[in-house]
């Protein structure tokens, strides 16, 4: 917790580099986390790789930047947050993060879109505006490292196990069956897109998952998650089923 600002500040001494060509993030994060925990900060700039090198040398060291307090090294920036307390993830650990920053922001924006067509965020053209939102920025993830999610895909899923360009074709196929949805145009294309993908999606999922017991990452939001595969990935694959059927019925009356 930040100190008191009626009590004197803690002092303590960083090292960080701060060069021409390069002004090092984390020593700035570091400076700032201090701060904000009420300590004085004596910031000392190392300004070239030689200076850099030996303030390495000196402490015995491999990274900058290095905090000090009360004469005891504490280390770098993540050394710093558990320090104070805070929670540091490692790099193998599971996340749910990125997809609930996904399906919050597509939310959002399909109440936005809502209120802004129809004067209310309570409409159906909401719900399907959040679905096909959402499948779009699922797609973005996995193409911005289409190899990435290729590769991770192949694990579980059944019919790129067989085919492997599917885990190439999935990410584009589901862009366009979101954006289709999203303006409710060409549903004969966008609808089989999603029933089909989404099927053969579901069923590897439930298998690896439920079935094979398989403990995997989920390409679902792409090849660098460290999301668990299991209800988030079925989830999505339930939802791009909805939408294909959903979709033509109310088109046609059904609904």
């Amino acid at each position: 917790m930040p100190k008191d600002s009626n009590q004197p500040a803690q002092k303590a001494i960083l090292y960080r580099m701060v060069m021409e060509d390069h002004l090092c993030p984390y020593g700035l994060k570091s400076k700032d986390l201090l701060e904000r925990e009420g300590y004085t900060v004596e910031d000392h700039h190392l300004t070239s790789r030689e200076e850099t090198d030996a303030f390495k040398e000196e402490y015995s060291v491999e990274t900058t930047p290095q905090t000090f307090i009360g004469g005891e090294r504490i280390g770098g920036y993540d050394a710093l947050r558990e320090h104070f307390g805070q929670e540091v993830r490692g790099d193998d650990e599971t996340s749910y993060q990125p997809v609930i920053a996904i399906f919050s922001v597509a939310f959002l924006m399909a109440l936005g879109l809502s209120w802004a067509f129809y004067g209310s965020v309570f409409t159906v053209r909401a719900f399907e505006w959040f679905i096909a939102i959402s499948m779009c920025f699922l797609a973005v993830q996995k193409l911005q490292d289409i190899e990435g999610f290729s590769t991770m895909f192949l694990n579980y899923d059944l019919l790129a196990q067989h085919w492997v360009r599917y885990g190439y074709v999935y990410p584009f196929g589901e862009a366009i069956a979101g954006i289709l949805m999203v303006a409710g145009a060409l549903l004969w294309i966008s609808a089989p897109i999603a029933l089909v993908i989404g099927t053969i999606g579901a069923v590897s999922v439930f298998k690896a998952v439920y079935i094979d017991k398989r403990e995997l990452k989920c390409a679902c939001v792409g090849g660098g998650s460290n999301v668990p595969l299991g209800f988030v990935s079925l989830t999505e694959n339930l939802m791009m089923i909805f939408m294909g059927l959903w979709m033509p019925a109310r088109a046609l009356g059904w609904t």
